[in-house]
């Protein structure tokens, strides 16, 4: 059970980073643009190019913004739980995940936050349904991801047409109710273990459609390990998650 205070905003975004030197400003300043307002923690894996540094002198001008500071590349899953722990303690209620890399964009962070308002309790930014596009990929990754989430669907018998989406919005509750520290994947198949532990708890997830648009500025984080733990990750995940 988190201890719940009060938080003046309802809403978080997590933003985790490594070596996002070129993308970050330009990122902080358009999430404090929006309206309603969100909150954002960064949370960096020790960027040799200083990424961190650049968040810590923007804080002096935003007071909503939120840092935290790991030593080194620990993954993607293992920054949003601690973000997620960190956002249930501080009260938040709805928790947003986010690239930094502006492929997911921010303009929808406010679709997303609407579906949660209305029915959902996780709202998927979502390139494969009925509306969603994705940009600047080459058709071999396009496909890759696709059929990677066919297989996911097949596998796990959910009905949810990007698995592997990294834009997200949850309520609380759904947090507070997953057993965070029981979440295995700290990689790509993360995103799919988080969406399938939530369907499993009961939980309604709605999917939004975005268009995906593949990043200009700085380097891909994905390789070749990253996609083998999820195929064989989502094998075992039938298995453990209840």
């Amino acid at each position: 059970m988190y201890i719940r205070t009060k938080a003046v905003n309802k809403n978080l975004v997590i933003i985790p980073t490594y070596n996002e030197k070129e993308n970050i400003e330009k990122m902080v300043r358009k999430v404090f643009s929006l309206q309603p307002s969100f909150d954002l923690l960064i949370i960096d894996d020790g960027s040799p190019d200083g990424t961190g540094q650049i968040v810590k002198q923007m804080q002096q001008k935003y007071n909503e913004l939120h840092l935290l500071e790991r030593s080194g590349k620990q993954g993607l899953g293992t920054a949003y739980i601690v973000g997620f722990k960190w956002a249930l303690e501080k009260g938040y209620d709805y928790i947003f995940e986010m690239d930094c890399d502006f492929s997911h964009n921010p303009d929808d962070l406010p679709r997303l936050l609407k579906a949660c308002q209305e029915d959902a309790d996780v709202a998927v930014g979502s390139r494969y349904c009925s509306g969603g596009k994705v940009r600047n990929w080459p058709l071999g990754r396009i496909l890759m991801s696709y059929f990677a989430s066919v297989y996911v669907r097949i596998v796990l018998w959910i009905n949810i047409k990007d698995t592997t989406a990294g834009f997200k919005c949850y309520r609380r509750k759904v947090l507070e109710t997953i057993e965070l520290d029981q979440v295995r994947f700290m990689g790509y198949a993360f995103q799919i273990e988080m969406k399938y532990r939530a369907l499993k708890k009961g939980f309604k997830v709605r999917e939004v459609p975005i268009t995906f648009v593949d990043r200009i500025e700085g380097v891909s984080k994905m390789s070749t390990k990253i996609f083998k733990e999820a195929f064989w990750g989502v094998l075992q995940m039938r298995r453990f998650v209840k």
